[in-house]
């Protein structure tokens, strides 16, 4: 019984196996523990083995990796079209198996355990940031309820609690000004919270070479940057820097047919968080534009002059991903344009 190929169709405790001859049939199909699994691999010879990227994924990828085995990560929306008919473990697992071996099928990078960790680091701190927006609407909606409305800004709700707290308002009973105190608690400490996971992320960035290079370009801080090498690391899975703007979902999404080009908006594919963060660093550079140049000069000038602002950052972050993936695979750092550097 020869086998080349293993399809994996991954769970929390039990992982079901589909292998494949190097004629494409199917000689074996087993059930496993996360234990057996490892010990059942460790005794093969060097295999190719497909799973979908998911919980749990890379750790187990790099153990296959350690055993001599060509382990690959694949996104589960590629792996769907190969399922036949129904839906169960072993049929997910064949379809693994067939996904894996397609000449141009698309690979999710391996990450390290550092480029987890700092993943975890901003997933957290999203969740922060989430949570202390939560809040702050919260307590604008009690406000509201008793006639007080706020402008946007987190600076004027504090303003207007700092006076509801010194003057013991009548419009609030003695419950509800509780219920504000301990809203305004879990805000101050979300904040501190926020604070120290940015601080951790701002000296991560400086002592990393990779994000140190990305932080001379505009528009890159510590956020941005260390979130671009906990996904992509060097970058080298992508063969251009378009690569990485279409995974990044900031190419305009095609609907064409019948020989006619249609583009629509952006495709919104890929990472939604470091899209989101690429965003922000855009805009905050086009928002800083007249009052403090950018090294794009006159190509972002031009532009937004054109074209909506919304199109312009979206541009720029296209752009800035470009770049990126320069800087990232090549070693190099940015060099502004020749007529700013005059």
């Amino acid at each position: 019984m020869e086998i080349s190929t293993i399809g994996i169709d991954l769970s929390k405790t039990t992982f079901h196996l589909i292998g494949l001859s190097p004629r494409d049939e199917i000689v074996l199909r087993k059930k496993l523990s996360r234990k057996q699994l490892l010990i059942f691999t460790a005794s093969r010879t060097p295999l190719l083995i497909g799973m979908e990227a998911c919980a749990g994924a890379h750790y187990l990828a790099r153990a296959l990796r350690d055993q001599g085995h060509d382990a690959r990560l694949m996104p589960a929306q590629y792996v769907k079209p190969y399922v036949k008919t129904n839906k169960n473990d072993y049929l997910d697992a064949e379809a693994i198996a067939e996904a894996v071996q397609r000449p141009t099928m698309r690979f999710v990078p391996i990450k390290t355990d550092e480029q987890l960790d700092l993943q975890a680091l901003h997933r957290v701190r999203d969740r922060w940031v989430a949570r202390r927006t939560a809040v702050m609407n919260q307590i604008r909606g009690f406000l509201l309820e008793r006639g007080i409305a706020i402008r946007k800004g987190p600076s004027y709700l504090v303003s207007q609690l700092q006076v509801i707290f010194s003057d013991g308002d009548s419009l609030f009973s003695g419950r509800l000004l509780h219920l504000i105190r301990e809203l305004k608690h879990e805000w101050d400490e979300l904040e501190r919270k926020i604070e120290e996971a940015s601080a951790e992320l701002a000296r991560i960035a400086k002592q990393d070479d990779g994000c140190y290079r990305l932080m001379e370009v505009p528009g890159f801080g510590p956020i941005v940057s260390t979130a671009l090498v906990a996904a992509i690391g060097n970058g080298i899975s992508f063969r251009k820097g378009r690569d990485l703007a279409a995974w990044l979902g900031l190419v305009p999404r095609q609907h064409s047919t019948g020989g006619k080009t249609r583009l629509l908006g952006i495709s919104k594919l890929g990472n939604e968080y470091l899209r989101r963060m690429m965003l922000h660093g855009a805009r905050s550079v086009v928002m800083q534009m007249e009052r403090k140049p950018s090294a794009l000069g006159e190509w972002l000038t031009s532009l937004s002059a054109r074209r909506h602002r919304n199109i312009t950052v979206v541009a720029l972050a296209n752009k800035m991903a470009r770049i990126a993936w320069a800087i990232l695979s090549k070693g190099t750092h940015y060099s502004a344009p020749a007529f700013v550097a005059a």
